[in-house]
């Protein structure tokens, strides 16, 4: 789509916390609205509202509507964000298990401002099924980077929490 309706989805979003829960109804009608101005085949249409109805407390109507937006070509920035946001629904929903398969290969993805997202999201999922070490070594992974100190500590921490421990004899 063109930069005008972005600008006005991104108004949109910039006014989200203007609709209190009562009123999460009339967000979800104005995000509608600007999907409405969209060919039909457009992938932005089912991933605006699927945020639309993830944001206000709603993953089970988000998750088909993340898929249909990824199904129809969603790709880039924004195709890693339904990834994301998908990933995250999924685990609220009870189907973490999914989340997992679907965040797992972004790992190993183009690196973007979105790299920790993932790996937070990645961790939650797996601390859903019980895989906290795994979760926590994604975590710890991320975080090292951004410590003014112990980066390179934290970070062999981070390996060793899902590397096989050495047996003794």
């Amino acid at each position: 789509m063109d930069q005008d309706w972005e600008d006005r989805v991104s108004a949109a979003w910039a006014t989200f916390d203007d609709y209190p829960e009562d009123r999460a109804a009339e967000f979800r009608a104005l995000i509608d609205a600007l999907v409405a101005e969209l060919p039909e085949d457009s992938p932005l249409g089912p991933f605006e509202q699927a945020c639309a109805w993830d944001s206000t407390g709603h993953s089970d109507r988000a998750v088909p509507l993340y898929r249909e937006a990824l199904a129809r070509g969603l790709s880039g920035y924004k195709g890693r964000r339904a990834k994301i946001q998908m990933s995250s629904s999924l685990r609220n929903v009870g189907r973490a298990e999914e989340g997992v398969a679907l965040l797992t290969p972004e790992l190993d993805g183009p690196s973007d401002e979105l790299d920790d997202a993932v790996r937070a999201t990645l961790a939650l999922c797996l601390s859903s099924l019980g895989r906290d070490r795994e979760g926590l070594a994604l975590v710890l992974g991320a975080l090292a980077p951004h410590l003014p100190r112990y980066q390179r500590s934290m970070a062999n921490y981070a390996r060793a929490l899902t590397e096989p421990q050495p047996r003794e004899a």
